[in-house]
């Protein structure tokens, strides 16, 4: 497959190309300036743009299979989140074909199990305050695909609640709305278990049109 990454030299970015590489994919690295070209793996073909910019958008998946958002905007810039995913499906919504959109988005807009529906940015076990900012901008990046008029193939990617670089054991679990939660009262997963799981989806669509989680 030809895959697009915007956001690729960020922590899940990167990651998300490693394991396309390592599938034998063909992958188009995206950062906003060049000065990020050598944070990029050498064998994904290095290019540049905003992905808050459809124009950008259209150029960089003509022609492509996937489109893979792993941008996460910089503090104080949470409310570029939606526009993004905006832009994303203006600028896909312009290439010839079905190129398909996966997101990877955040937990805080999961059920919490066991609570009655209690989502889990509300939750201070799984959402702390410190974090509420940018769950709340993930919040309006779901909301903003889900309710979109497009004909754009998408799926969007909740993460468990802990998503930091890990290890890849290629072992998870997989749900729909409510938080993945161990029996220990963790909800975690490794952005290389993500990154497994997204190309999994990616070479056999499972989620149309919808949202997954992600867990051990």
């Amino acid at each position: 497959m030809r895959i697009t990454v915007f956001g690729a030299a960020g922590n899940a970015g990167s990651r998300v190309v490693n394991e396309a590489l390592a599938r034998g994919h063909e992958v188009t690295a995206v950062v906003r300036t060049p000065s990020r070209y050598p944070a990029l793996h050498p064998d994904a073909k290095h290019r540049t743009g905003d992905a808050q910019n459809p124009a950008h958008v259209a150029d960089l998946s003509t022609g492509q299979d996937v489109v893979v958002n792993a941008t996460r905007p910089a503090p104080g810039h949470e409310r570029d989140h939606p526009a993004i995913t905006r832009s994303l499906l203006s600028g896909l919504a312009a290439t010839p074909g079905d190129v398909r959109l996966i997101v990877i988005g955040g937990a805080g807009s999961l059920t919490v199990p066991g609570t009655a529906g209690r989502l889990a940015i509300d939750d201070p076990r799984y959402v702390p305050a410190a974090w509420r900012h940018i769950a709340e901008a993930s919040n309006a990046q779901y909301e903003a695909l889900r309710t979109a008029d497009t004909r754009v193939p998408w799926t969007y990617i909740s993460p468990s609640a802990l998503f930091e670089p890990g290890t890849r054991t290629g072992k998870y679990r997989l749900g729909k709305d409510e938080l993945l939660v161990a029996a220990d009262g963790n909800s975690s997963i490794s952005m290389e278990d993500l990154a497994a799981a997204l190309l999994d989806e990616a070479e056999t669509p499972t989620h149309h049109r919808t949202r997954f989680t992600i867990g051990y």
